[in-house]
């Protein structure tokens, strides 16, 4: 780019900088930043999320922590995306402690924390299996002013629910769901449907089922043939002739235009 008489600017660097993390190439995204620095160009906040994303993914938490200390000191305003990268950072390091220190003072800057910030530290909670745990934040969520479950933060709790074999669990997470008027998605549906089967709660796993093809959502093949030998084999032939009609009618009905 050089060589062709072009040089770089702020977006360009950013540009480089995103594939180089997305290619974990951290040193050189890196490099990058110190060129930047070099020709006294201010960073975009955005640059800053890529670095402290990419290096706490990569538990090089203190080199992720001094780029968030770069950004502080830049003068540039704190916004959501950059605090919820360092929450992920401590995150990956399983410093939750850290982590919540972060939401707090997230809070004490009036920019968070929000839906995102929370399902970051669920999904390492799930990961690492802390399910109690996991599950008071997710009860902390609703009570948080602004910061609403989203159907991501429901999917999590979900599965991590039929993962554990608490299908009782899932449904409930799934009520307050449905009561908060957050509409499932089509792999909330398989989850909680196969976790139904394996547990021989057929009459529940068809009632989801049902409504999976009330809402229009086609059903993945392995979910249905799943259903449809848990039927079979508690001779439910009935059900699975009316769900396949249900279904090939489903699959003739023509996909709605996006808007």
């Amino acid at each position: 780019m050089k060589a062709e008489g072009f040089d770089p600017d702020v977006v360009t660097y950013g540009i480089l900088i995103n594939a180089h993390c997305k290619a974990k190439k951290y040193n050189e995204a890196i490099g990058l930043f110190q060129e930047m620095e070099a020709k006294n160009m201010r960073p975009s906040p955005h640059i800053f999320c890529m670095l402290i994303n990419g290096l706490g993914s990569e538990k090089r938490l203190a080199e992720a922590l001094e780029f968030f200390e770069r950004f502080k000191a830049s003068g540039l305003e704190a916004e959501a995306p950059t605090y919820n990268a360092v929450v992920g950072a401590y995150c990956w390091s399983m410093r939750m402690s850290d982590a919540f220190r972060v939401v707090d003072k997230m809070r004490k800057c009036g920019i968070g924390p929000n839906s995102r910030t929370y399902d970051i530290i669920l999904h390492h909670l799930v990961k690492h299996r802390r399910t109690e745990q996991a599950y008071s934040v997710f009860q902390r969520i609703s009570s948080e002013p602004g910061c609403e479950p989203t159907v991501s933060t429901y999917e999590i709790l979900v599965r991590m629910f039929c993962n554990e074999n608490r299908v009782d669990m899932a449904l409930q997470v799934w009520d307050q769901m449905k009561t908060k008027g957050v509409l499932p998605r089509m792999h909330m549906f398989s989850t909680l449907i196969n976790s139904l089967c394996h547990e021989n709660k057929l009459d529940e796993a068809c009632r989801y089922f049902q409504d999976m093809l009330d809402m229009g959502i086609r059903p993945p093949t392995q979910l249905f043939s799943n259903l449809k030998q848990a039927l079979l084999d508690d001779g439910r032939k009935d059900a699975v002739i009316s769900f396949g009609l249900k279904i090939e009618k489903l699959r003739k009905t023509p996909l709605a235009a996006s808007s």
